[in-house]
């Protein structure tokens, strides 16, 4: 039988995969913009229900309420604090795949800043997956498949950018295997680190995961769902919420 802890770092690794495969169609495919934004959105839906029904509920019967919250507001005000400071670096836009990519030398600079966004993204979701597999009843297929989602258009829109710039093609796919790799070790950290520590503290890095993801999920994926899907952007969202839910619910 595989080790729980490596189980988990599989699980990192498999959604920090989707960077991988978002970089290899943005450097080959053009996808429309709408159709991204469909992605985007369901994404979003999917992750805030993985929030709701996975994240904060488990962090709330962990360590109760005061644990939860406090990891919870400190994961969106670090978060959303760092990604303020990456915005000056060309991060902004991360997860965008269509108008808002620099071009010429301005990528190049921004196509680091983006890696580290994505590196700031991926560390409290892929921390999420370990600590969700702290209770014994095996990864939440609701948690991997939305961060699985809304990691495919960051690497798409990144790698884009990145071959504008003449970035080559080791670079690109060598930067996202890093960042997919590190995903996977957060995750085995997040079962392997944290299984010894307090029931209160294990709540409040659930909630700080939760938080910084809710916050990743306002700043940078719904902007890009509202802007190429319109008023389909909320229906989407709503089906991806409900689909999660189900899934969720089921799981239970």
């Amino acid at each position: 039988m595989i080790p729980v802890w490596l189980q988990a770092g599989f699980w990192g690794l498999f959604s920090g995969g989707a960077l991988l495969i978002g970089a290899a169609i943005g450097y080959r495919v053009e996808l429309s913009k709408r159709r991204i934004a469909g992605i985007m959105a369901f994404g979003a839906g999917v992750l805030i229900s993985a929030l709701c029904f996975e994240l904060m509920e488990e962090a709330f019967k962990e360590g109760g309420l005061r644990a939860a919250t406090i990891g919870f507001a400190a994961g969106a005000i670090v978060y959303s604090a760092a990604n303020w400071g990456l915005s000056f670096y060309g991060a902004k836009h991360r997860k965008r795949s269509h108008g808002q990519a620099p071009a010429g030398d301005d990528a190049g600079g921004s196509g680091a800043a983006i890696a580290v966004g994505a590196l700031l993204d991926g560390i409290p979701e892929s921390i999420a997956i370990g600590l969700s597999m702290l209770a014994g009843a095996g990864v939440s297929v609701v948690t991997v498949a939305a961060i699985f989602i809304s990691n495919i258009p960051e690497g798409l829109s990144s790698s884009a950018g990145m071959k504008r710039s003449g970035r080559s093609a080791g670079f690109i796919f060598g930067i996202w295997a890093a960042i997919a790799l590190i995903s996977g070790l957060a995750a085995l950290a997040g079962y392997s680190v944290f299984d010894s520590f307090s029931h209160e503290t294990r709540a409040a890095t659930t909630g700080t995961a939760a938080g910084a993801i809710l916050a990743m999920i306002a700043d940078t994926m719904l902007p890009e769902a509202f802007e190429g899907a319109h008023n389909l952007s909320g229906l989407i969202t709503a089906a991806g919420f409900l689909c999660a839910f189900a899934l969720s619910m089921l799981g239970s």
